[in-house]
């Protein structure tokens, strides 16, 4: 199976040589021949009549015979000879017309092969993701799709450096909280949030707290922090409060952060994708309930919003469809 990369070069090199061969192949002419004219005059010839030439291309008989003249004046040549009851190629038009007739053939297949390569889906999906998706809930998301189109190929990168997608080639992103770039495309998928849990041996040594303002007396798992302390700011409903919270043990990604926690080192501030399946075993536990972090909006960022290949459009819809811990439905 080839992808929709190979397609896509060789469609490009193709048309770069058929585009290379008209013009050696017209390296006499003086100005720039209208391509539209060539094609004109290819169908007049084939069918060897302005008239159904015209009905073919969807174009006026008028329209037709002026293309057909603008190109015998750019050459220099009289290609037709029209009589009121019959049109002959002269020879130069014989010779034009065999000369035209097989790149102009060749630019319709490689354009048919660009337009089917975009309509279907199959190629190359290259893709990125943060260190939250890298779980077994969005590989078995990524998984179900691949399954679903077989003739689409992934290519994956998990990281929370914002790739440049232009420079990098890369067709799509998944991206939580606020964009840096405006110039890129966003569509919104979600929102997100984190809870706060612990083990359950740490609450059974350290105590469970009972409102907000008990964490400064907690050990807690913190994300970036400097000299061990930051600032959490956590909401209930209409309520919402920051707090200045310490801890043991400060990590630079969510995935360390889950694993401190679970090892019962503090309380932690964990998204559903990390802390759902450890909740319904019983490694942790929910720790004020009804508080959680701020909600933050999950987006898919693409370069552009034109000509999407269909590939590309079916994973933004499975994406928007997909029920997962990741992140939440928008209401």
């Amino acid at each position: 199976m080839r992808s929709w990369d190979q397609y896509g070069r060789g469609a490009i090199a193709r048309l770069d040589e058929i585009i290379w061969n008209y013009f050696s192949i017209s390296a006499k002419i003086v100005a720039m021949v209208d391509l539209n004219d060539i094609a004109v005059f290819a169908a007049v010839a084939q069918f060897e009549s302005f008239s159904r030439a015209a009905r073919a291309l969807g174009m006026p008989v008028s329209t037709v015979s002026r293309k057909v003249t603008a190109l015998e004046e750019q050459l220099g040549v009289t290609l037709l000879q029209r009589t009121t009851r019959k049109l002959n190629l002269t020879l130069q038009g014989r010779a034009y017309y065999a000369e035209c007739s097989e790149p102009l053939k060749q630019l319709h297949d490689a354009e048919r092969v660009l337009s089917e390569a975009q309509r279907k889906p199959e190629g190359l999906l290259r893709i990125t993701v943060p260190m939250t998706l890298g779980q077994p809930p969005f590989f078995d998301f990524l998984s179900g799709f691949l399954k679903k189109y077989p003739e689409i190929e992934v290519d994956l990168l998990v990281t929370n450096m914002f790739m440049d997608l232009v420079a990098e080639n890369i067709d799509v992103a998944v991206r939580f909280g606020e964009l840096r770039d405006s110039s890129l495309v966003a569509q919104r998928i979600g929102r997100s949030t984190h809870f706060l849990v612990a083990a359950p041996e740490y609450v059974h040594e350290h105590g469970m707290p009972s409102v907000p303002e008990d964490l400064r007396d907690h050990r807690c798992v913190l994300v970036n922090a400097r000299s061990n302390e930051t600032e959490w700011h956590l909401v209930n409903g209409d309520e919402s409060i920051r707090l200045h919270v310490t801890g043991a043990v400060s990590v630079h990604d969510i995935q360390s952060a889950s694993a401190i926690t679970e090892r019962g080192h503090g309380i932690g501030r964990l998204p559903p994708i990390f802390c759902d399946s450890l909740l319904g075993s019983g490694k942790l536990v929910r720790v004020l309930p009804g508080w959680s972090a701020p909600d933050v909006f999950v987006h898919a960022v693409c370069p552009t919003r034109r000509f999407l290949p269909s590939r590309l459009q079916v994973f933004l819809q499975a994406l928007r469809a997909w029920r997962g811990p990741a992140w939440q439905p928008l209401r």
